[in-house]
């Protein structure tokens, strides 16, 4: 809620998916270790994301429902046009052995590659033995990839030692403070891991969560996870500056996804970053190319804020409820006169101006939990902020804003985690965290 962003099946056969690499298919496991094999590894989370060659065309990105490239330079789910729809998970990693968290990245790759491109997990979710679970779960059959992005992320608790990483923790990747106001519940705070699913359509979003929660079953566990509606953000100059729930406009001064310059100097990690020791160390060159990410879990006390006056509610913000405009400005996209504002005003505190230069790229979505028992909606921001350095970005503006913001009398951080977000996958042989584990 900040002025930042304000301001064919295959048998043994080569899989296009997998790298062009030799995979064989369940039917084939079957066949070398007999049914009972195969069933006690699906049991026990098995299965793998094995692909088959189904429909390889995808649409073009502007078309409705289309495919949102997954190999870049960058993760898509960053830059990329904010979806409508999130489900947002963290995951704990239980097992300990450094090669298995290694194998599940590679599966987990190459069902994101499936999925983001509209096609089932490995076999699919029917055709297939009909004494062994499906790879796929199905829900999602019939319905386009609806521009299904999915974002990984690595929390600072993966640094620990468990897995050799611990001199491979980049410098930017700080445990944030504890913020004046902050009540963060920890079984909704930190994590291992972290995937971002965003999609036009909810199901579409849900299901690449839930798949690869199947697909890590014995390795991993998911921690905690959000639900997320009415993105609250845009990186889309030329679209509607969408609404939270408070009603008013959210990301005016937003990053867009086509600032390239904005993009470099504000969210993506340089090679200089991690090479000359300005933010980083030895060791986490891994990072250039990628971002780190802040998630807030933001309660909004809606029914206190629904019985405050239309003036109040301005002020609080320092824009207009309808135009989205600052004081004495016409136009929501004019330019403040900050000054003009409270001094308590939200958009004044978090403006870059007010923070050194300090920007973020916001990717936050609302979001409605049912109720907290007293009859009040649990109700809010889902936070997602993308930065180049948190310890430059996020930090210096979050500390000004829990101890000055007047919307703080609304609102209350309930949740937290940040997370190391390496580059994209370049190609087919490329995997999530890749160079992150390279042996050095």
């Amino acid at each position: 809620m900040s002025e930042q962003t304000s301001t064919s099946e295959t048998s043994g056969k080569n899989d296009p998916a997998d790298g062009g690499g030799t995979t064989p298919s369940r039917r084939s496991v079957i066949g070398w270790g007999g049914a009972g094999l195969a069933l006690g590894a699906a049991a026990a989370g098995g299965a793998v994301a094995l692909a088959r060659g189904r429909e390889d065309v995808t649409a073009p990105v502007a078309d409705t429902g289309s495919a949102v490239p997954f190999h870049g330079t960058h993760q898509a789910g960053i830059a990329t046009a904010v979806q409508d729809r999130l489900h947002f998970a963290a995951f704990d990693v239980k097992t300990k052995d450094r090669e298995e968290l290694i194998q599940l990245l590679k599966d987990w790759t190459r069902a994101a590659e499936r999925m983001t491109a509209g096609h089932e997990v490995g076999e699919g979710a029917y055709g297939g033995l009909p004494e062994a679970p499906p790879d796929d779960t199905g829900e999602a059959l019939g319905l386009p990839p609806s521009r299904l992005t999915l974002t990984i992320g690595f929390g600072p608790s993966l640094f620990d030692g468990r897995f050799g990483l611990a001199g491979r923790r980049p410098a930017a990747l700080t445990d944030l403070p504890k913020f004046p106001g902050d009540n963060l519940d920890p079984a909704r705070s930190g994590g291992d891991l972290c995937v971002q699913a965003c999609a036009d359509d909810p199901q579409v979003a849900v299901h690449a969560i839930r798949n690869l929660a199947r697909i890590g079953f014995g390795k991993v566990a998911v921690r905690w996870s959000q639900l997320g509606f009415g993105k609250t953000s845009s990186t889309t100059p030329d679209a509607q500056t969408p609404r939270n729930l408070f009603g008013f406009k959210d990301g005016t001064r937003n990053i867009a996804g086509t600032e390239t310059d904005r993009l470099a100097q504000h969210v993506w990690v340089s090679g200089k970053d991690v090479r000359d020791g300005e933010g980083g160390k030895d060791g986490d060159g891994w990072m250039a190319g990628g971002s780190y990410l802040v998630a807030r879990r933001i309660r909004m006390n809606i029914e206190t804020w629904d019985r405050s006056p239309l003036s109040e509610q301005e002020d609080v913000f320092g824009r207009d409820k309808k135009e989205g405009a600052a004081p004495g400005k016409a136009k929501e996209h004019d330019e403040p006169f900050l000054k003009a504002m409270m001094p308590t005003a939200h958009v004044r505190l978090a403006h870059p101006d007010s923070n050194d230069g300090a920007t973020l790229l916001r990717r936050g979505y609302s979001f409605t939990d049912g109720t907290d028992g007293l009859g009040r909606l649990d109700a809010g921001l889902f936070f997602l902020a993308y930065q180049r350095d948190v310890r430059t970005g996020f930090v210096p503006v979050q500390t000004r804003l829990a101890r000055h913001d007047a919307l703080n009398q609304y609102i209350q951080h309930v949740g937290s985690a940040v997370f190391a977000v390496p580059p994209g996958v370049r190609d087919r042989n490329d995997w999530w965290g890749r160079a992150l584990f390279a042996q050095t």
